[in-house]
């Protein structure tokens, strides 16, 4: 017989009941009509059971239909017949996985009983089924005796033994309770009838501790039977181990989401606490030693030449960190800070030594001591601390009387400091000098893009390259790494006409040219320079800048310099008309998740209505993407919203690292997404230069879906779709607030036009709309990329989705499953009404009925009765809000179970590379697929055809019946009052089912026998 094994393990910060400040509390499982209890642990608010408990599965067949309920009880009677509620957890079955191996810990958070309970804290719970024939399960009289020898012989059993699949035996030192139904009476009783009353259920997972995030988790649920979902915010004080799994019905519950409650100055309040807190409120604090070592003077001279070349090292126990030495100099200069973590810290004694930098062994200059418990604390908004001279002493700690004096500044801090950026870090203790730069946090900015237009209408006067024809021209315009050209002129003549407007994307400061060609059949016959910078600009005015008439040099002239031009007395003539236009937002990511939508001149900006604060507190669980090469992770983050990126630091060789960096952004729309991703650096100790950042995953979230004033603290799951499927990477610890300054602005922002006015009075073209967002992403790319440190190509590019737009049958699907689930919600109401006519509820039919009257009665009521059930139904929906922000869902995206060469073609690069079979193979599934679309299509337009054809006289016929019939009704509906006529309708509609024939109806067979267009296609 199979087995259900509960394991409870222990429970964290329950609600005190006793009137004490303390609970007795002892745990009681509910499943399949089988009731079991743990001990009682008396005057524990953090009580450790570690007791298995054992039921039997009658058909584990049922097992997904079943549910366990887990009851957390306060004993008053110190027998557990007089018990307070303290709080229950109700698991699904098919959560249950079917192995030990498969059961991961996971902590649930207490739900409350009633609207007005007082429940908090968790429970640790170990759920599994075994199947198998070795099991010996105790009776309870046994049981009961056991229990009260072990009490009086000690207090504290110890824990029970692993449980092994193959034989499971419950041990006599962990005794399990099958409690009487006779003793608890009514309570029982009551619980099974709320259970029975119960509709819907809620499931809590936990996101598997493996590197992968994988192996841990239950089955995913069946997409028949969802989960309906209640997230809760209240379930526990703050503190880092205490986290609620929430899970989207439907949705495998690793990569789900995970509410958690960090010690974060903005959720414990400022209550006793220093400065920092109100700086770096969204994250958890972290106290660093810091050393600023600044210059030193006067350094006697090492070497028998007479030189030195200087250096400081600062060492802090086994951590070190290193200035650059600085050739021939006795008074060096070098303003290098050091960082070392508080808490990694393994020695008292702080040593900052000069040395001599030599070919085979470095020279002893002199050193300073100081004692850590002697470091001054800083707490901004302080002054930074002045540095002060020191005279340096020899290798036994005392004073020499050789010169030499060292200038430092030596202050106990946060991630607040202002000199935290720039720092060396103890934690990239290993890193170069040359590569250090590339583990610092530092914040970036996008140019100003601007759209470039010029209109081509003409020319005059071209000298053809072959003398005797008339040319066949055509223009092309280069701006930077942008080319585009017209088509060739209509006829051959020497004034030709185009008539073409072409745009570009220019960005600030504009030290780029127009390079605009002339060709005759690839031949070079004019050219034309304009800078970009004496383009005049065009704001909100719909009017266009006057065309101008500009010379075209030939080509030896123009590529002569520009101080030895000669004065050219007849050339070719081109009429153009240029513009920039500063009206526009140049999109350089996609609408659908847009983080900027303001016009690109500042004068059109409106203010701003909000704050965005974001805290990069951590990740765990991370995959070692540099296993190859005997190391980890080294992860930093990167955040964008507008045109503001920021990069935090570079953790080395750690698959949990701690950021603990908060960010600010002002908010100018709230219909904005900000998009933070996690990358694994490959230039750290003299990577290759080419060597690619690779991909750990991205979190995008709308702020329009984030309520204002709270602080949001979830981990995210990193997902990321590989040619080899979709995997977790990790999950990343994030805090989030968005705070409104200026709400009648913000309300007003949801009338207004998501884009600029510009966009609507003059739109952009499709077919150009496109390649000019992936002419910004290649600037703000190649921008970006030369920073220091700087933002990779392919780390910008990934942040922007430069490739959504490529073609992916996975993506596909997904957008015919979100329109499928959009017109859901039309067969809802078709069904709805299809009970109300069959009478499948008299009662709810007859309401109707007497509605119906109503309205017919007094139509005035009809709009307002409309309006008041929209806010009825909102009012109601209220409660099953959403608590959480949104996260990348995988089922929604289709990338749970895509197929493999599904993967692989979107993977593919454009044009393919892959083999010639494979690609007709792809071809013909895609003629498949557009063949049923095809089908869909035509059915459509066979409906629209017939109704069009109503009054056609295509079927003379059916038309003489339509007008016939439409006469009868004129008249019909002129003498009849209209309320009658609804009556008469709407009770007709309403008929019982006796008066139902299951054929169709008279209307519904014309329409299907009216002509339509199908039999006249090929």
């Amino acid at each position: 017989m199979a087995k259900l094994v509960v394991e409870v393990l222990d429970a964290s910060d329950l609600m005190p009941k006793d009137g004490q400040g303390s609970a007795s509390p002892f745990v009681e499982v509910e499943f399949d009509d089988q009731k079991k209890r743990t001990q009682i642990k008396p005057k524990d608010l953090n009580p450790v059971w570690n007791q298995n408990l054992v039921f039997n599965i009658q058909n584990p067949r049922d097992l997904d239909d079943k549910t366990i309920e887990v009851f957390v009880y306060n004993d008053r009677s110190k027998h557990g017949h007089h018990k307070n509620f303290l709080g229950k957890v109700k698991i699904s079955g098919f959560s249950v996985p079917l192995s030990e191996s498969d059961a991961v810990v996971q902590r649930y958070p207490l739900d409350k009983r009633g609207f007005f309970s007082h429940i908090k804290g968790d429970i640790a719970l170990k759920i599994y089924a075994v199947v198998g024939s070795n099991y010996q399960v105790f009776e309870p009289e046994v049981l009961l005796q056991e229990q009260q020898v072990q009490q009086q012989e000690q207090p504290q059993p110890p824990p029970p033994p692993p449980v092994n699949v193959n034989n499971f035996v419950e041990s006599k030192e962990t005794p399990v309770q099958e409690i009487n139904p006779s003793k608890l009476g009514d309570e029982f009783s009551d619980i099974k009838k709320k259970k029975k009353k119960e509709k819907e259920l809620r499931t809590f997972y936990s996101v598997g501790t493996g590197a992968g995030g994988f192996g841990g988790g239950p089955p995913p649920p069946p997409a028949e039977k969802p989960v309906s979902v209640e997230p809760r915010s209240d379930f526990a004080k703050a503190g880092p181990a205490t986290v609620m799994h929430m899970q989207i019905p439907g949705q495998r519950p690793e990569f789900g989401l995970v509410e958690t409650r960090p010690p974060v100055a903005a959720r414990m309040g400022y209550w006793g606490r220093d400065k920092t807190a109100s700086t770096y409120d969204m994250v958890e604090q972290m106290q660093f030693l810091y050393v600023n070592v600044v210059k030193a003077r006067d350094l006697p001279v090492m070497d028998i030449t007479g030189s030195l070349d200087p250096y400081v090292e600062v060492k802090v126990g086994n951590y070190k960190g290193v200035t650059k030495h600085l050739e021939k100099n006795q008074f060096p200069v070098w303003n290098s800070v050091f960082a070392f973590s508080k808490e990694r810290l393994q020695s008292n004694l702080i040593e900052v030594t000069v040395k001599d930098k030599d070919i085979a062994k470095d020279d002893f200059v002199g050193k300073v001591v100081f004692d850590v418990m002697d470091v001054p604390l800083r707490v901004p908004p302080d002054s930074p601390l002045a540095p002060q001279w020191y005279k340096l002493e020899d290798k036994k700690g005392l004073k020499t009387t050789m010169p030499g004096e060292i200038m430092l500044a030596v202050w106990m801090g946060t991630q607040a400091d202002e000199a935290f950026p720039e720092a060396w870090h103890s934690d990239a203790h290993s890193v170069s000098q040359q590569m250090l730069a590339n583990t610092r946090s530092k914040v970036y900015f996008s140019p100003k893009l601007y759209y470039l237009r010029i209109h081509v209408i003409e020319a005059q006067d071209l000298v053809p390259s072959e003398k005797g024809r008339a040319p066949v021209s055509s223009v092309r315009i280069v701006v930077g790494h942008q080319g585009r050209a017209t088509r060739p002129a209509q006829m051959g003549t020497y004034s030709p006409v185009w008539n073409e407007e072409l745009m570009f994307v220019v960005a600030e400061p504009f030290d780029e040219n127009i390079i605009i060609s002339v060709d005759d059949k690839g031949e070079l016959i004019g050219r034309l320079l304009i800078p970009v910078r004496e383009v005049p600009q065009r704001g909100e005015l719909p009017k266009l800048p006057d065309a101008r008439w500009f010379n075209l040099h030939k080509p030896s002239v123009a590529e002569e310099e520009s101080g030895k031009k000669k004065e050219i007395k007849f050339s070719s003539k081109i009429h153009l008309r240029i513009c920039l236009d500063a009206g526009y937002h140049v999109l350089d990511e996609s609408t659908n998740f847009s983080s900027d939508l303001q016009p690109s001149s500042k004068h059109l900006r409106k203010s701003n209505i909000g704050i965005l604060e974001l805290g990069i507190l951590s990740a765990r669980n991370l995959l070692p993407m540099k296993s190859k090469d005997g190391r980890t992770t080294d992860a930093y983050c990167v955040a964008k919203y507008g045109n503001k990126w920021v990069r935090t630091r570079t953790l080395l060789d750690t698959l949990t690292p701690r950021w603990n960096e908060q960010y600010t952004w002002e908010v100018y729309d709230p219909c904005t997404v900000i998009t933070i991703g996690v990358f694994d650096s490959s230039h750290i100790n003299g990577s290759k230069e080419d060597a690619r950042d690779q991909r750990i995953g991205k979190v995008r979230i709308r702020l329009s879906t984030l309520e204002t004033d709270r602080i949001y603290t979830h981990y995210y799951p990193l997902l990321v779709l590989q040619p080899s499927g979709l995997k977790k990477h990790g999950e990343l610890h994030l805090a989030l607030r968005f705070t409104c300054t200026a709400w009648v602005n913000m309300v007003a922002q949801y009338g207004r036009p998501l884009l600029p006015k510009m966009h609507y009075a003059q739109p952009i073209s499709v077919r150009h709309i496109d390649w000019l967002r992936h002419q910004a992403m290649q600037i703000v790319a190649a921008r970006l990329s030369r920073a220091e440190p700087p933002l990779r190509r392919e780390t910008v590019e990934y942040m922007l989705d430069v490739d959504y737009h490529m073609f992916s049958l996975r993506r596909s699907k997904a957008n015919f499953h979100r329109i499928m689930s959009v017109l859901s919600g039309v067969s809802v109401v078709y069904r709805w009404s299809d009970g109300i006519c069959y009478w499948k509820n008299p009662l709810t039919t007859i309401l109707v009925h007497v509605l119906f009257l109503i309205l017919v009665c007094y139509p005035e009521l009809i709009l307002p009765t409309i309006f008041l059930f929209l806010f009825v139904t909102g009012l109601w929906n209220y409660r099953f809000r959403p608590r959480h922000p949104p996260h990348m869902d995988a089922r929604l995206s289709q990338a749970e179970n895509t197929h493999p060469d599904e993967l692989d073609e979107e993977f593919d690069t454009f044009p393919t590379s892959r083999p010639t079979d494979l690609v007709r193979m792809r071809y013909d599934r895609l003629r498949s697929v557009a063949g049923r679309v095809q089908s869909v299509i035509g059915d459509l337009a066979t409906q629209g055809e017939r109704a069009l054809s109503i009054l056609s006289w295509r079927d003379p016929r059916a038309t003489a019946i339509v007008i016939i019939l439409a006469l009868f009704f004129a008249v019909f509906l002129y003498v009849t009052p209209f309320q009658i006529v609804a009556v008469l309708i709407g009770l007709y509609w309403l008929r019982h089912p006796r008066f139902r024939s299951k054929l169709p109806s008279v209307p519904v067979n014309f329409f299907k026998r009216l002509p339509a267009k199908s039999d006249m296609l090929l």
